[in-house]
């Protein structure tokens, strides 16, 4: 269907092209002759043929039609090549801005229009019929451009949103088994590590105490050290930090880790690229991954190696990171701890590294011991680069450019000899090029000072009447003043367009670009407190263009609808209409506009937070699920190591220990098995979900989120490409008031709905009072956000104020009793 779009254009070109000549040469009774017909259908043929390429060769196709019909006009009648010499270059060029990068576009624009300068001016000169060409040609040609460059613009932000629909629908039905997984792997590091490290010390003191009684004291020690450490750990597990800035370094987190294992007596040797330090690691997924494999090795070493040498080798570069853990045989007749291993560690490193994007194997060494190798990706595997032209690409572009330009100059410097005598003064032809050209800089500035532009742009347009005169100007009154009418009703449109943004106390207003990431501030964007400016701005376009639309039909003693003799205050009044009734238009298609794309944005953020509620809630659930089996077995198992460590029992320490492991692999058995059948169900139902309407889970079936779901809602606001960052201090309570808990979660739910980029929400607590902090939201504070925050705090006893720019501020009482709306 596009292709067929394609090419119905340029038919229909040609089709208006052979009714305009020589269809209006025939019905005058003008017979053409044959070789006209024929120059004209060749010239006219090549070019709607070309124009049927245009996608694939935008360029190209271009250069030669505009090469084509400059021929076609010199050596042809009038109106030969009109329609396709306008019409179809400047469908030409708006394929170029629209689907090439912005300096082809411009580079092709200024080309063309300087080209057919120099050839306009060395055949004819610059006289008030060129002139005005030349105006008319501008005007097209960027119109052309402008309207390429916004269809351009639109496309990727529609691919954007749509990708960003795509990613959040995947992510909304992936997300509770990845997080089913991420805390399967987690609950398998602690027990593997922590635990381990309890169960092997304690029973390695139990095997020494008679020779070695001072051992008995420091297990003890280390036992009721790590079950806080694993109470800890597994709390971390329930509940993450929402955003990776809170969690230490790759190299600190592995520095911690190396002295761990040599507390353990487990001889072991590190490299980390040309140095001993790992502070030079990869962060992100490739560091996490680095931590995990890294962890896990040095686990499977020490339960199966104890005390054989290891060695841990890691280079990092930009494009590859290799991790190598390898230890030697173990000690023959050495005491080994039996049971400890559960056979998930293997599978668990290859997912571990897959999900960073790289691979993972394992296997024995030829002297009897053990190798982990992962190759992954390096620190900037990850980080997309935008592919530009190269400065070769770009000078041969220049020259080409250069030559189209200079090209019409060479008959003028070779061939003729005479000059072209020049009048005196100046022409209004090039009068109405520099106002024309100055109009259309300054609609570039419009939305960067939308107070100055509109009052330059006014200013010029005053200047239209004053140039007829001065440029002996003897062609159609009314048409210099309509085209600065025209170029000013665009203005008007673009402003009255302009997205809606919160204002801020110098009168900048922040706007988030839809699909290109965070913008600078602007001044005056349009917000409510901008809209009297725009109404401002309309009322002296409505003024200005009356006056110079009166003051052109009386300098030339003409009238518009009425007899010669009208008088001036009827001609003012006629001239006042048509100036209020083009900008009346102007503004409503502006503001049309504006209603039109507010409304798909709105529908799209509703859309993916829809989404986005839904995926947390039964990741919610999953997690909820997994805790409750984890507090009431393995959380509880540990305190008792705790307790009988701290009361100097040994070996009900190391009973306790393995009954707690035991317990942990109970429950990593039923979290995986549980998994199983949820994927094979989840296969089957998208076959379902395509007949029935998909509509949010009841929130009876399935726990509200907490505070402790943030990382939830920042993993999938982050997973449909949003730049969110939450915090929660260290002074929130672990355990908060019910309905405190769950009014703070939809809070920041609802701020994060309006769909801003870059959001940052803070969460403290000081003196009783929880407050939450929401910075860079200037379409949540510019929404029905700020009532609906209003409300829910209002309910429960506190408040909520809007500070600009874009920011707000929530207080709850920590006291607060009454259910949460």
């Amino acid at each position: 269907m596009k292709r067929t779009g394609e090419r119905l254009l340029p038919i229909l070109l040609l089709g208006v092209q052979a009714m305009v000549w020589p269809g209006t040469a025939l019905l005058s009774g003008a017979l053409p002759t044959v070789g006209q017909l024929l120059g004209a259908a060749l010239a006219d043929g090549l070019v709607a043929a070309a124009l049927t390429a245009r996608r694939t060769r935008p360029v190209p196709v271009l250069v030669l039609a505009a090469a084509v019909c400059a021929m076609g006009a010199a050596a042809l009648p009038t109106g030969a090549v009109a329609v396709l010499g306008t019409a179809g270059v400047a469908l030409a060029l708006h394929t170029v801005a629209a689907d090439r990068d912005a300096p082809t576009a411009l580079l092709s624009v200024g080309t063309l229009a300087l080209w057919q300068l120099v050839h306009g001016l060395s055949l004819h000169g610059l006289g008030d019929p060129q002139g005005l060409d030349l105006v008319l040609t501008a005007l097209l040609y960027a119109t052309a451009t402008g309207t390429g460059r916004y269809a351009r613009r639109r496309s990727a932000a529609r691919r954007a949103a749509e990708e960003r629909v795509r990613r959040a629908e995947a992510e909304r039905r992936r997300l509770p088994a990845a997080e089913r997984r991420r805390m399967e792997r987690e609950l398998h590091d602690v027990s593997a590590h922590h635990l381990t490290a309890v169960v092997v010390t304690v029973e390695a003191a139990l095997g020494l105490r008679e020779r070695r009684p001072e051992l008995a004291d420091e297990a003890l020690r280390f036992a009721a050290r790590t079950g806080r450490e694993v109470t800890r750990a597994l709390g971390a597990v329930k509940a993450p930090a929402p955003s990776a800035d809170d969690l230490p370094s790759t190299g600190e987190r592995l520095r911690e880790l190396v002295t761990g294992f040599r507390a353990l007596g487990q001889p072991l040797t590190c490299a980390w690229g040309d140095t001993d330090d790992p502070s030079g690691l990869p962060e992100g997924a490739v560091g996490d991954a680095v931590f995990g494999i890294v962890r896990e090795a040095l686990t499977n070493a020490v339960r199966h190696a104890p005390g054989a040498a290891t060695t841990v080798r890691c280079t990092y570069e930009d494009a590859r990171t290799e991790v190598v853990v390898t230890n030697a045989a173990p000690e023959t007749g050495g005491r080994r701890p039996e049971g400890l291993g559960g056979g998930r560690g293997r599978t668990l490193l290859r997912e571990r590294a897959r999900e960073a994007g790289g691979t993972l194997t394992s296997g024995p060494t030829p002297d009897g011991g053990w190798e982990v190798r992962a190759v992954l990706p390096g620190r900037a595997g990850g980080t997309p680069t935008e592919v530009r032209a190269g400065r070769g690409h770009r000078l041969a572009q220049g020259v080409a450019a250069a030559g189209l330009c200079f090209q019409p100059l060479l008959p003028l410097l070779v061939i003729r000899s005479e000059t072209v005598p020049a009048g005196p003064g100046v022409s209004a032809g090039a009068l109405f090029t520099l106002l024309a050209t100055a109009q259309t800089l300054t609609l570039l500035w419009l939305r960067r000072a939308p107070r100055t532009a509109p009052a330059v742009l006014l200013t010029l347009a005053a200047l239209w009447p004053l140039a007829m005169p001065a440029g002996g100007y003897t062609g159609p009154a009314l048409l210099p003043s309509a085209l600065s009418l025209l170029i000013t009703c665009v203005a008007f449109a673009l402003r009255t367009a302009a997205p809606r943004g919160e204002a801020g106390a110098d009168g900048q207003v922040t706007v988030r670009a839809r699909a290109f990431g965070r913008r600078r501030p602007r001044a005056g964007d349009a917000s409510p407190a901008a809209r009297p400016h725009v109404a401002v701005m309309g009322a002296a376009a409505v003024a200005v263009h009356a006056v110079t639309l009166t003051v052109s039909l009386l300098a030339r003693g003409e009238s518009a609808r009425g007899p010669a003799g009208m008088p001036g205050w009827g001609l003012a009044a006629v001239a006042t209409a048509v100036a209020a009734l083009a900008v009346g238009v102007a503004g409503l298609s502006g503001a049309r506009h504006r209603a039109r794309r507010e409304a798909g944005r709105a529908a799209h953020h509703h859309r993916l937070a829809s989404w986005t509620g839904e995926a947390v809630r039964d990741a919610w659930a999953e997690r909820r699920r997994i805790t409750t089996g984890l507090e009431t077995t393995v959380l509880a198992r540990t305190a008792r190591v705790v307790e009988e460590a701290e009361a100097g029992h040994l070996a009900r320490t190391a009973a306790e220990a393995r009954s707690a492991l035991t317990a942990m692999r109970a429950l990593l058995d039923t979290v995986r098995e549980a998994g199983e059948p949820e994927a094979s169900a989840g296969s089957g139902s998208g076959e379902l979900g395509e007949t029935q309407p998909e509509t949010a889970p009841e929130p009876a079936r399935s726990p509200q989120p907490t505070l402790h779901a943030l990382d939830l809602l920042a993993h999938q606001c982050r997973a449909t490409g949003r730049r969110v960052r939450l915090s929660v201090s260290d002074r929130v309570p672990e355990e908060l008031p019910t309905a405190v808990d769950l009014a703070a979660y939809r809070a920041a739910e609802t701020v994060l709905e309006a769909g801003d980029d870059g959001a940052v929400l803070e969460f403290d607590a000081t003196d009783g009072t929880l407050t939450l902090t929401a910075t860079d939201v200037p379409r949540a504070t510019g929404s029905t956000a700020p009532e609906r925050l209003s409300a829910r705090a209002t309910a429960l006893g506190g408040t909520l104020t809007t500070h600009r720019p874009a920011t707000l501020h929530l207080t709850l009482p920590l006291t607060a009793a009454p259910a949460a709306p």
